[in-house]
């Protein structure tokens, strides 16, 4: 399948601990650039997203933000450092006897480092969990591209068919247009009362006739048109494939239209430039 480069994607994730929210979005680049935005206690897994959108992905600039809120009632209690207390008691005590035998402050005994203590949380499992929600988020991010790119790969295909109608439409005008320059030059001859060897006026008007050619730009049209259908068709990271065939269309394009003297191939010639850059557009953003 084809896929965009522009996407986004928002998945929230609840537990005891609290809650959090995964946002990932993209724009289109010429290579494959991560950014992330991750609470400082969750930036140890930075890694191993970004291997995942590496695996992934191809090209895009990707941005991956990560809000993190901590449940203030699932917070654990204080637990006390019982041991260490009654040392310090006890050494309080001896400084007691050794001076003016004063009282000694609870509370200055559980400021001391290390009496009292909050259990830490075991950030690994509140990790585990935010990684199942970055996954999905992930997986809902590479939806929303897919279904991008089918859109732009529906409207590319449109374009083509309608590059196909305006190479008919020059491919019909053709004989008609190479009369019309016999005929014009004749007239401009016999409006000069100039005698013409027929021979003479055969070989020039040979001559105009393969400069006006364009069969071999209608068949190189043809030719790319099925080509990019192709490439549409096989699906993958073809942005690239697809940029390189646009510039071959306009190289086509370009010469059909330096070669027309007639206003209906001119139109064709400029209609076909308009198709190829509204394909140009939508394929700077494919993947």
């Amino acid at each position: 399948m084809i896929h965009s480069m522009t996407a986004f994607a928002r998945v929230e994730v609840k537990g005891d601990w609290g809650n959090a929210v995964w946002e990932i979005r993209s724009v289109n680049q010429r290579f494959l650039e991560t950014y992330f935005r991750l609470p400082e206690q969750f930036r140890g897994i930075e890694p191993l997203l970004r291997e995942r959108f590496r695996k992934q992905l191809n090209r895009g600039k990707v941005e991956c933000n990560l809000r993190f809120n901590a449940n203030a009632g699932a917070k654990n209690d204080l637990a006390l450092n019982e041991s260490l207390a009654l040392k310090l008691i006890q050494h309080a005590n001896w400084i007691n006897d050794q001076t003016l035998n004063c009282k000694i402050n609870p509370l200055d005994v559980m400021r001391w480092p290390g009496v009292m203590e909050a259990a830490e949380t075991d950030v690994s499992v509140i990790q585990a969990e935010l990684l199942v929600g970055f996954e999905q988020a992930l997986t809902d991010f590479i939806a929303a591209r897919t279904s991008e790119g089918e859109n732009l790969k529906a409207m590319i295909e449109q374009r083509l068919t309608a590059i196909t109608v305006e190479a008919e439409k020059v491919q019909t005008h053709m004989p008609a247009v190479i009369d019309w320059q016999r005929k014009r030059i004749i007239d401009k001859f016999t409006d000069v009362n100039i005698d013409l060897d027929s021979t003479r006026v055969e070989q020039e008007l040979v001559l105009l006739a393969q400069k006006m050619d364009v069969a071999e730009e209608l068949d190189r049209l043809t030719s790319h048109v099925s080509e990019t259908l192709k490439i549409l068709k096989k699906g993958g990271a073809q942005g690239r494939r697809l940029d390189f065939m646009m510039q071959e269309f306009n190289r086509e394009a370009n010469t059909l239209g330096s070669k027309s003297i007639n206003t209906d191939v001119t139109a064709s010639a400029v209609e076909l430039k308009v198709l190829i850059e509204q394909m140009r557009e939508q394929i700077a953003n494919i993947e």
